[in-house]
């Protein structure tokens, strides 16, 4: 049916601030979320580093009976929503009475199986793990309870697809509005932060052990970087078919116009070039656009020697002599994971809004990869009205989103 998709609100809560006023704040400033964690040195961590987040206290705001079912990343993710909601003028009235989606993306909940599992082996009785532990310890935890608390009567699905959750999200709610199935769906990502759910990945030297200059350890796309660093949050982003909008006199933000999506179909954890340029030019030509009319990518560079390299290869072969500025936010960030293609909507859009690419932090020194890209170390003031954003995730899925200004 081929309906216009728009972005009537967003919310975020996440290690740049918690809320989208504090994240633009801290774009702009160049400001840092990472931190040590000398918990985690204590639980034999290889790497203490992490985001620094605050779990939200709830109990003013949800009854007990509501709380029970969340954990940590459906915290975060209430709070997102809580704001997104508010942005689109999307009141508790107007959905009792409409259909509204949810699609949010979502790969563990570890630390309630951690916990589940912990009282088994001590206490040896199951009735004392407690009712909650079962809808906190699926991966569907996320849309299970916003659905309820919100009351969403829509499509209700949880996207689980590694690192590339929250954009793919994004797109398929996207996809619903094109094709006139729901005026309104609610999209994002969710990643918990607590040491339960990261400590495989440490296991296998993926972090960087720079813990000596928190500030400094996620180095997207520089040829020093030695391995990401783990983060987590939420956001929300409220996707509106325009006539909808219109009606509802929603702000509209920005449009979004190209989904594009591929697999790698090749190594488990090894990304390829291959893959991610058919996302990319899938997206490009669904959006109906001349590359040149993109003005900023935001890349899902990690700060992995590999996953950066190839990125870059595959932004290069599909961009060829045309240069946009290319940044990772999450030299800002870390790597937010089932959370990233989401909030990096959300971090982009405000970058656009507001005239200015923040800094790809610490890029010092390009390897012959990244010398390929235009990749600005400091901040640059830049007008600019469409944004191309990638996430890539273990196991080869690829998910490249185009948006437009409105």
């Amino acid at each position: 049916m081929n309906k216009k998709a728009v972005i009537t609100g967003m919310g975020i809560y996440s290690c740049l601030g918690k809320n989208i006023d504090m994240v633009r704040d801290s774009l702009y400033c160049g400001k840092s979320g990472i931190i040590f964690d000398p918990a985690r040195k204590e639980a034999g961590f290889r790497s203490a580093l992490t985001a620094c987040l605050e779990v939200p206290d709830l109990k003013r705001v949800l009854n007990r009976n509501q709380r029970v079912y969340m954990p940590e990343q459906a915290k975060y993710a209430y709070m997102a929503t809580v704001e997104a909601l508010k942005n689109a003028r999307l009141d508790s009235d107007y959905i009792d009475n409409h259909e509204i989606g949810l699609f949010y993306g979502n790969d563990s909940s570890a630390e309630p199986v951690v916990h589940s599992a912990d009282i088994m082996r001590e206490k040896k009785d199951t009735t004392l793990i407690g009712a909650g532990a079962i809808f906190q310890s699926m991966n569907s935890t996320v849309t299970m309870n916003l659905s309820c608390i919100f009351k969403l009567k829509g499509m209700n699905m949880t996207v689980s697809a590694a690192c590339a959750s929250g954009s793919h999200a994004i797109g398929l709610g996207a996809l619903l509005i094109r094709n006139g199935l729901q005026d309104i769906v609610m999209c994002g990502g969710a990643q918990e932060v607590n040491p339960l759910s990261v400590g495989s990945f440490d296991g296998i030297s993926a972090f960087s052990v720079r813990e000596n200059e928190p500030a400094k350890a996620s180095r997207p796309f520089d040829r020093d970087r030695d391995g990401l660093v783990p983060s987590g949050g939420a956001a929300t982003v409220i996707i509106e078919n325009y006539e909808s909008a219109v009606k509802r006199g929603a702000p509209i933000i920005a449009e979004i116009l190209g989904y594009g999506f591929s697999s790698n179909g090749d190594h488990i954890s090894v990304p390829n070039v291959d893959g991610p340029s058919r996302s990319l030019r899938m997206a490009i030509k669904q959006a109906g656009i001349d590359i040149r009319q993109i003005g900023y990518i935001n890349a899902h560079a990690t700060s992995t020697p590999v996953g950066d390299r190839n990125e870059a290869l595959a932004i290069n072969a599909v961009f060829d002599a045309y240069r946009p500025e290319v940044t990772s936010t999450k030299s800002q960030t870390g790597h937010e994971m089932w959370m990233a293609g989401a909030s990096e909507i959300i971090y982009s859009v405000l970058m656009m809004k507001n005239d200015f690419i923040a800094a790809n932090l610490n890029f010092e020194n390009p390897d012959d990869a990244s010398a390929k890209l235009n990749i600005p170390s400091k901040r640059i003031e830049k007008r600019f009205n469409t944004f191309l954003s990638n996430s890539f995730g273990f196991g080869g899925t690829n998910s490249t989103l185009i948006i437009k200004n409105l």
